[in-house]
């Protein structure tokens, strides 16, 4: 099945045609759109109202609606930028709807599960300094991720006032996807807001997500001037960031725009996102096709087209081996995960069928 790559090559539209159009309601400046109202009814929104997950903390979901503001005790498998109908009786019984886009990545640490990042998101921001931050396979990484989840993802390349030669780095994240586009910015400058002002419009969620000190909370400041966000430089030595911000929170703006400020991640362990680094990697497994061996491991096998490409000049080899081991981390970790809810699922009927035996032995 061909997959449809324009949402990719052009800003993400919202529901709402500009944002001059009509007033925003007070949903509509959460980023309810019809997607989700189709979901439902007027019937149960009465009586369930549509609530938006905006910070997951472990005391609780902040949860904001019309006329709603509140902290509901955890138990809803929900993440932040969620779209929850709200059981007011019983809150951990509400109804989760269902998602737009889902971004996540294996949990760091070794317990094999899945960390959900943000759910509902339009656009992601991949954002990386121009210093000795930059890194091409960790941006090949949050791309995958990216494309997996239905994404439109945006390299942005902030602290270009504190670099020699721009160049380089332009160069280096363009050549990752035709399907991304990059910019190149000074997260405190003016022009910050307007370089961004494409993604940035009413009925949009974006996110911005890179590693720490890259100016990720600067940019969502910039976006709103009157957003409260702490943030801090980088440590000289390595040019790596202090951590400012210590949850995922979703913050509104003024134009209706939804923006999502994270801490920073330097592990990105991706699972079940096969299609997505494909997607990153389209030339290299579109020339593949080309080989003599349907297996081929392009290792040195005759007939194959990759090293052929590589010997042309026209295959960057470094490449083709970041694409070997993020598609081999990708099948393992999925593999992995698999097990685990193979085991949990055993494990759980196990349980069920104790507890039954228990229940008839009571009679």
């Amino acid at each position: 099945m061909t997959r449809d790559y324009s949402q990719f090559l052009s800003p993400a539209s919202a529901d709402r045609s500009a944002d001059t159009a009509r007033p925003l309601s007070p949903l509509e400046h959460l980023g309810w759109q019809g997607f989700f109202s189709q979901q439902t009814d007027l019937d149960e929104m009465a009586s369930h109202p549509p609530v938006r997950i905006t910070e997951v903390n472990r005391s609780g979901l902040r949860a904001m609606g019309d006329g709603i503001d509140m902290v509901i005790p955890p138990g809803p498998e929900a993440t932040v930028g969620d779209w929850l109908m709200l059981n007011a009786e019983l809150p951990t019984h509400s109804r989760v709807l269902e998602r737009k886009s889902l971004i996540r990545r294996r949990a760091p640490g070794k317990d094999r599960k899945v960390q959900l990042i943000a759910a509902n998101i339009d656009t992601m921001f991949v954002v990386t300094s121009c210093n000795a931050d930059f890194n091409v396979a960790r941006l090949e990484r949050f791309i995958a991720m990216a494309f997996d989840a239905e994404v439109t993802p945006v390299i942005v390349l902030t602290k270009i006032d504190l670099c020699d030669d721009l160049e380089p780095y332009v160069t280096q994240a363009k050549a990752i996807s035709d399907l991304v586009e990059v910019v190149p910015l000074n997260a405190k400058s003016e022009t910050a807001r307007e370089a961004l002002a494409p993604w940035v419009r009413a009925g949009q969620t974006i996110a911005f997500l890179g590693t720490s000190g890259v100016g990720k909370s600067t940019l969502t400041k910039a976006l709103g001037d009157d957003l409260d966000i702490a943030t801090q430089g980088i440590r000289e030595d390595d040019a790596r960031g202090r951590h400012t911000t210590t949850r995922r929170q979703l913050y509104f703006i003024a134009n209706g725009c939804g923006v999502l400020d994270t801490p920073g991640m330097r592990e990105l362990q991706l699972t079940d996102a096969a299609s997505g680094v494909g997607d990153v990697f389209a030339d290299l497994e579109e020339l593949a096709t080309q080989c003599r061996f349907r297996n081929c491991a392009h290792e040195g096998e005759p007939g194959c087209a990759v090293q052929a490409g590589i010997a042309a000049g026209e295959v960057d080899a470094s490449r083709l081996d970041r694409w070997r081991k993020l598609a081999a981390e990708e099948a393992f970790n999925s593999a992995s995960l698999a097990q685990k809810r193979a085991k949990d699922k055993s494990f759980g009927k196990m349980v069920k069928t104790a507890k039954t035996i228990k229940k008839r032995n009571r009679k």
